[in-house]
């Protein structure tokens, strides 16, 4: 079993996107936040069946400290 931390967003168009930071270009989306949920967690699995051991190892290491609000000029 693992266990990773994820992103979620709402969809401008309506639904939910989300992201884990731990896998680059692992997200998915979906209307309610169960199909969400369904949606990442296959999208998870599927990215994990594509990485070795030590891949593995090194993905599961990461974890998502927090989220910072950040205000510029620009």
């Amino acid at each position: 079993m693992y266990e990773f931390d994820m992103i979620i967003l709402e969809d401008e168009t309506g639904g939910y996107i989300a992201f884990v930071p731990a896998l680059p270009g692992c997200h998915t989306q979906g209307d309610t936040l169960e199909e969400l949920m369904k949606n990442m967690k296959e999208c998870i699995e599927l990215y994990m069946e594509t990485l070795t051991e030590e891949e593995k190892k090194d993905v599961l290491r990461q974890r998502v400290v927090g989220i910072q609000k950040v205000k510029t000029l620009a």
